[in-house]
C-alpha cells in the first residue's frame, strides 16, 4: 500500500468515525433531554407529543445509520475489491466513441444506485413515515414518481455528460473552465424551466383559494420590493403530511409555492411571516451569495480534477493500472468526498447566519415577531422536529439554527 492511499484511507476512516461519534452524541443527548419540554414550547406541547417527536427522531437516526453504513460498505467494496477496475476495463474494451463510452459507463451505475436505494426508500416511506402519520402516498404513486424521476434524470444526465465530454474533446487544455461554465449555465437553466416543465410532472399547482391571503401576500412582496409572477398552492397532501413553503424559479418566472398542508395548519399572520422570511433570503441576496460560494468551490474543484485526471496520480494511488478517464472520475469522486468534508460545517455555518438575517428581515417586514415565532412552533410540532439536537451535531449538520435558538432570537424584536 502506497503512502497516498494510506493517507486517503486514514482520512476516510477519521471522517466516518467523527460522523458516527456525532450521531452517538446526538442520540445520547436526545435520550437524556428528550423528555424535557423546552421553555419556548411551554403550554404548546404535551408529553405525549414530545414522546412521539423523540421516537420519530430516534427511528430516523437508527435507520439513517444503517443506510449510511450499507452505502459506504458498497462504495468501499466497489472501489477496493477490483470491481471498479474490472468494470472500467470491460466498458472500454468495446472501443466505442469517447462520449458514448462515458454514457454507457455512468448510466448503469446511476441505475444500480437507484435500484439499491429502493428498499431503503420504501421502508422510509411506508414504514417510518407511515408509522408517524406523514406518508399519504400509495404504492402506485410512489412507483410513478420513481419512474418519472428516473426518466428525467436519464435525459438530463445524458445531455449534460454528452456536452461535458464534447468540451473535453474540443479543448483538452481548457476543458476545466468550459465544463465549469457549462454546469453553471445548466443550473441557471434548470431554475428557469423547473417551475414550468419539471415540477408540474409531480404536483398540481393552482391559485390560492383565499383571495384575501393572496392579496396580502402580493402587497407584502411589493412592500419588500420583490416581483412575484404567481402565488400558488401545491397538492403536497397527496404525498406527505409535512408542511412547507418556498420560492421557486428566478427572474420573471419567480413564484411563491405554499403546501396545502401549510395552509390548513397556519393562520394568515403565520403564513405571511413564513413568506416574509423567504423574502428576506431574496432581499439579502442569499441565493446569489450561496451560488457564488458554490460555484467558486466548483471552479477550484474542476481545475484540480483537470490536473489529476491528466496524470497517473489517481491510478497509482488506488493501485489500478491503466485506469480509464472514467475510472479516474470515480476515484476522484471518492477522494473529493473526503477532502471536501471539512467544508460542509463551514457552509452550514454560513447558511445558519443567513437564516438569522432572514428572520430579522421578516420581523422588520411584518412589523412584529409573534407570527414567525408561532409559525416556527407549529412547523416544529407538525413535522415532529427534534427539539433537543446536540449542540456539536447541530453545528456540523444543521443548515438552519435549532428552533429553540431561533425562538429566543425572535424575542428581541418588538412590535413595530
Amino acid at each position: 500500500m502506497n503512502s497516498i492511499l494510506l493517507l486517503i484511507l486514514l482520512a476516510y476512516a477519521s471522517m466516518r468515525a467523527f460522523d458516527f461519534t456525532l450521531d452517538l452524541f446526538n442520540y445520547r443527548h436526545l435520550k437524556r433531554y428528550g423528555h424535557v419540554i423546552p421553555e419556548e414550547f411551554t403550554g404548546k406541547l404535551d408529553e405525549a407529543l414530545l414522546r412521539k417527536t423523540s421516537a420519530y427522531t430516534v427511528d430516523k437516526m437508527r435507520f439513517g445509520l444503517i443506510e449510511t453504513v450499507f452505502d459506504e460498505l458498497l462504495i468501499l467494496i466497489f472501489i477496493f475489491s477490483g470491481l471498479l477496475a474490472w468494470y472500467g476495463s470491460f466498458i472500454t474494451s468495446f472501443n466505442l466513441h469517447f462520449i458514448v463510452t462515458g454514457i454507457i459507463f455512468f448510466l448503469p451505475l446511476v441505475y444500480l444506485n437507484t435500484l439499491i436505494g429502493i428498499p431503503f426508500a420504501l421502508y422510509r416511506t411506508f414504514k417510518i413515515e407511515n408509522k408517524y402519520g406523514f406518508n399519504k402516498m400509495t404504492m402506485k404513486l410512489w412507483i410513478a414518481d420513481l419512474a418519472k424521476s428516473l426518466l428525467i434524470s436519464t435525459i438530463l444526465f445524458a445531455l449534460l455528460i454528452s456536452a461535458a465530454l464534447s468540451l473535453i474533446l474540443a479543448s483538452p487544455a481548457y476543458w476545466w473552465l468550459l465544463v465549469w461554465l457549462l454546469f453553471l449555465l445548466f443550473s441557471i437553466f434548470l431554475m428557469y424551466i423547473s417551475p414550468y416543465v419539471i415540477e408540474p410532472l409531480f404536483n398540481k399547482y393552482s391559485p390560492l383559494d383565499d383571495e384575501s391571503l393572496s392579496s396580502d401576500i402580493s402587497a407584502m412582496m411589493s412592500k419588500a420590493g420583490i416581483k412575484v409572477s404567481k402565488v400558488q398552492k401545491m397538492d403536497a397532501s397527496k404525498r406527505t403530511g409535512h408542511s412547507n413553503a418556498y420560492f421557486t424559479g428566478i427572474g420573471h418566472v419567480k413564484r411563491i409555492v405554499l403546501f396545502d398542508t401549510l395552509l390548513k395548519q397556519m393562520e394568515k399572520n403565520e403564513i405571511l411571516a413564513v413568506l416574509a422570511h423567504e423574502a428576506g433570503h431574496w432581499k439579502c441576496r442569499h441565493i446569489l451569495k450561496i451560488l457564488f460560494i458554490v460555484e467558486t468551490g466548483a471552479l477550484i474543484m474542476t481545475y484540480v480534477a483537470f490536473k489529476l485526471l491528466g496524470s497517473n496520480i489517481l491510478s497509482s494511488a488506488f493501485l489500478i493500472q491503466d485506469a480509464s478517464f472514467f475510472t479516474k472520475l470515480v476515484l476522484l469522486g471518492f477522494a473529493a468526498s473526503i477532502f471536501t468534508w471539512p467544508f460542509a460545517p463551514i457552509f452550514n455555518m454560513i447558511s445558519r447566519r443567513f437564516e438569522w438575517q432572514a428572520d430579522k428581515f421578516a420581523c422588520g417586514l411584518t412589523g412584529e415577531n409573534k407570527g414567525l415565532a408561532s409559525a416556527l412552533v407549529k412547523l416544529s410540532l407538525e413535522n415532529l422536529s427534534n427539539l433537543h439536537p446536540h449542540p456539536l451535531y447541530a453545528k456540523f449538520h444543521y443548515s438552519h439554527p435549532p428552533v429553540t435558538e431561533r425562538l429566543r432570537y425572535l424575542k428581541q424584536f418588538k412590535a413595530g
